[in-house]
């Protein structure tokens, strides 16, 4: 694609996304402080975010995202997720997974108006990076209080994206938590988002993009001393997972 054409296309779809996210807000924000009473773990309402992250995908004329796999039959139990960390496009492409969960996020994307206030309205959890580990203990009491209202907590164990094709190192507080409170470890794989926006360029690319959701890993029984082998099982997990998804996509990084 031409650079006029596509910059054509990515001002029609920062339109459209523009939009989704405007026509969003009310209902999100209605549907959070309505069920309040009787959703504390505010389930309905992210739920309803989540589907606008898959409505602005599908509205992007450059993006083709799906999932694949095996979704958890039960929605309400409760999951640590974790998955590898490819580019903003992340998260209207795990958006399309049909379960709700609660996202660790920076504290930053938080304060972007609109959009990070649905966040902070369904109960997504920000985490301070570089205000020392006092930031971290509050993050991981807010997993657990999320854990314990039977919602999946997700979790990017990479901490940030790389700027590269390779995963950065697994940092061990997925794992600790999964271990600490018993709770499962879904394994997710994407492949296919690296590139669907570039870093420093307002201009989306044309990606095919793929979730694939891998076999849960139990962690009862585990104890710190099974820390470090559980993460390196599930990293690589991911990384078989996700060439394997490359693969289907046509190699496509």
């Amino acid at each position: 694609m031409n650079g006029l054409l596509r910059g054509a296309a990515s001002l029609w779809a920062w339109a459209s996304m523009g939009l989704v996210i405007l026509a969003f807000f009310p209902l999100v924000m209605g549907l959070a402080l309505l069920s309040r009473p009787f959703d504390p773990a505010r389930y309905a309402a992210g739920r309803l975010f989540r589907v606008m992250g898959v409505m602005m995908a599908r509205v992007n004329p450059l993006w083709r995202f799906r999932w694949s796999g095996t979704p958890p039959a039960d929605p309400r139990r409760p999951w640590i997720v974790v998955s590898n960390h490819e580019s903003f496009a992340d998260i209207p492409l795990l958006s399309q997974l049909p379960w709700e969960m609660k996202w660790m996020g920076k504290r930053e994307m938080f304060g972007i108006p609109v959009a990070g206030w649905m966040m902070w309205a369904v109960g997504d959890i920000p985490i301070r990076r570089g205000v020392g580990g006092r930031a971290v203990l509050d993050a991981m009491a807010k997993c657990r209080e999320v854990l314990g209202r039977r919602v999946s907590v997700m979790i990017f164990p990479e901490g940030t994206r790389s700027p590269t094709g390779e995963m950065l190192p697994f940092k061990d507080g997925a794992f600790r938590l999964a271990i600490e409170t018993g709770t499962p470890i879904l394994p997710l794989a994407v492949a296919g988002t690296r590139n669907a926006l570039p870093k420093h360029d307002w201009r989306f690319n044309r990606a095919r993009a793929e979730v694939r959701i891998l076999e849960p890993v139990e962690t009862a029984g585990l104890t710190m001393a099974d820390l470090q082998t559980l993460k390196a099982r599930v990293r690589r997990m991911i990384e078989e997972g996700r060439e394997e998804v490359r693969a289907r996509l046509g190699g496509e990084r």
